[in-house]
């Protein structure tokens, strides 16, 4: 299983509207009950994809942390990942150096694009999906 929970009661960048009191608490508690039970489920291999949250705090820390720009995407965005029976993600495609001559507007273009675009922040990038399933996708149900 490769799971992507919904990252809006996770994240880091969004932990002040629970501490400022705009968002109840007990919308994170859900949102980390949920991680929980995709943890524990009775599966052998499993990838959970997150970005910088609070589930390092709260549950565990991850497992590996990477950038899009490690797989071809010109673009920063810290993605955590907690695996179970899994081997780390090797980097396909680094164009950091690429990625670090852009404008800022570019390379952390997650930042600059405004309120109301979650479903664009939260946009999966293809070259590690692609990672995914070419790294893990040929393991069977041997232990990595």
């Amino acid at each position: 299983m490769i799971a992507h929970p919904p990252c809006t009661h996770l994240s880091v960048s969004g932990a002040r509207w629970f501490t400022e009191g705009k968002k109840p608490m007990y919308l994170r508690d859900e949102a980390i009950e949920f991680v929980k039970k995709l943890m524990d489920a009775p599966i052998d291999k499993i990838a959970i994809e997150n970005p910088v949250s609070v589930i390092s705090s709260y549950i565990r820390k991850s497992d590996q942390m990477i950038n899009p720009y490690q797989f071809g995407h010109k673009e920063y965005k810290r993605t955590c990942l907690w695996l179970k029976n899994l081997p780390k993600l090797k980097e396909t495609n680094n164009v950091k150096e690429e990625t670090d001559a852009l404008p800022d507007k570019e390379k952390h273009r997650i930042w600059w694009i405004g309120s109301g675009k979650g479903k664009e922040r939260s946009k999966f990038y293809t070259g590690i999906a692609d990672a995914m399933a070419d790294q893990w996708g040929s393991i069977n149900g041997k232990k990595s």
